[in-house]
């Protein structure tokens, strides 16, 4: 297969002729491709190449050059692509002229390629010819091979323990004897606690629900303006909170969007977040209606609770917030890693940089505060697809949903992979799942706006 011809200028030798060694080509390869990121300061731009089975180390590349770099901003990046007419930049210090520098994994390869730059292929040619074209760059170490990042994706009774050590070692608190006092986390709301309580009565009826609702007014107006949304599309005015949950929503929803909203305004958002994704209501209004989308294409036998599946879409995202919480100076540099390293999963960068995830530490705060012990497994084992343990069903249905919106432009990180034994395991015919979540995404508007009711 002949060579991009956008990259051929980038190609040619001393005399002229294009580089015998240079193929562009579409076949899989074990070999990890090269990455380029565009950083940016006070003094000017650098572009890094590195490992794709690797995680960018913007603090160990800050020190090793004395500079305050973060990842250029998404506006300048789209005018760069613009500038050179690519999708994304290729690894070539020769387009751009930026101060370039390299990581040193990057001569344990055999053989290098990179994405091209328009469309999905590769160009692939040997180490040698490939370092040729970086002469005049600095090499550095400023990596960490994936592989080394052993997240605990099977020990949750570890969890507590991990989350201990990471605030000692993070904040320098005195570890007490309850970890709740120790993170100095809110008390659980009064409006979740009395809906904790309907939930264990046996004869709890909609007057119940709407009583606890009533009594919280940014509540109650929430759940109207929920209700009389395009989304549910009502034929009639929603007068009530009665008429709200009698008529529109159902009890189930509504007692678990109380509880998710509850929850959610306990701990402040944060000012600071990774640009380019998008908010925490927002994500958490696509996942609730996403895995809501898989609960209901299994068969009626086999579906776990409704109500429960969408709190623990709601929620799955509230270890984020008590990241902004527990850890503000490194919550913001978890943003900047998240932003240089947009194709790693924020677990490995978060358990790299503090150890500990986002997930642990929502299952550890859910369990304290007596949440369901399906939204607990839910919220703990999301980011495992391999996961079997109880309740695992809540759990592969928020990995399956994540890895749907992912695949359909929704920005909740980088794309999953989805095992065949997880819609095995689901039961849900992967064509079906498909075209419920492209209708479901044909709604970004409606899932905006409520998502926007929320915050």
């Amino acid at each position: 297969m002949s060579a991009p011809q956008h990259l051929e200028t980038y190609f040619r030798t001393d005399d002229g002729a294009l580089n015998p060694e240079l193929i562009a080509s579409d076949e899989p390869s074990a070999e990890p491709r090269i990455r380029a990121a565009v950083l940016a300061d006070a003094l000017g731009r650098i572009q890094a190449f590195y490992r794709e089975d690797s995680l960018l180390d913007i603090d160990r590349l800050n020190q090793a050059l004395a500079r305050e770099l973060r990842r250029l901003t998404l506006r300048d990046m789209g005018r760069l692509r613009q500038k050179y007419q690519v999708r994304q930049l290729p690894p070539l210090p020769a387009m751009t002229h930026f101060e370039t520098t390299v990581d040193n994994q990057v001569t344990a390869l055999n053989r290098v390629r990179f994405y091209s730059g328009q469309g999905d292929d590769d160009v692939a040619l040997s180490l040698e010819a490939y370092m040729s074209l970086l002469r005049g760059v600095r090499w550095l170490d400023f990596t960490r091979p994936l592989s080394e990042i052993d997240v605990n994706r099977q020990s949750p009774d570890q969890d507590e323990a991990q989350l201990r050590q990471a605030v000692h070692s993070f904040t320098g608190l005195r570890i007490k004897q309850r970890l709740d006092d120790t993170l100095e986390i809110p008390p659980l709301p009064e409006t979740a606690q009395r809906i904790l309580h309907l939930r264990m009565k046996p004869n709890a009826e909609v007057g119940d629900l709407a009583d606890i609702v009533e009594n919280d007014p940014s509540l109650a107006a929430q759940v109207v303006s929920w209700a009389s949304s395009s989304f549910y599309a009502s034929h009639t005015p929603v007068n009530s909170i009665y008429d709200a949950i009698q008529r529109v929503l159902g009890f189930d929803l509504v007692m678990n969007l109380a509880m998710g909203l509850s929850l959610g305004r306990t701990l402040k958002q944060p000012t600071d977040q990774p640009e380019g994704f998008i908010g925490y209501w927002t994500q958490s209004i696509w996942m609730a209606q996403a895995v809501s989308v898989i609960i209901s294409c299994m068969p009626r036998r086999e579906r776990p609770s409704f109500g429960l599946s969408y709190l623990a879409g709601l929620l799955h995202n509230f270890g984020y917030l008590v990241l902004a919480h527990v850890f503000p100076p490194y919550f913001s540099l978890i943003c900047r890693y998240t932003e240089v390293n947009g194709h790693v999963p924020h677990e490995l960068v978060e358990h790299h940089l503090i150890g500990i995830t986002r997930e642990q530490i929502g299952g550890v705060l859910m369990d304290l505060w007596h949440m369901p012990e399906e939204v607990v497994a839910a919220i703990r084992h999301q980011k495992n697809p391999d996961y079997a343990g109880d309740h695992a069903i809540y759990a592969n249905a928020l990995y399956l949903a994540r890895a749907l919106l992912v695949e359909r432009g929704v920005r909740l990180g980088p794309s999953l992979s989805v095992p065949a034994e997880l819609y095995e395991r689901l039961n849900v015919s992967s064509g079906r799942v498909g075209e419920e979540m492209d209708i479901l995404v044909e709604n970004t508007d409606s899932v905006a706006s409520m998502a926007g009711m929320l915050a």
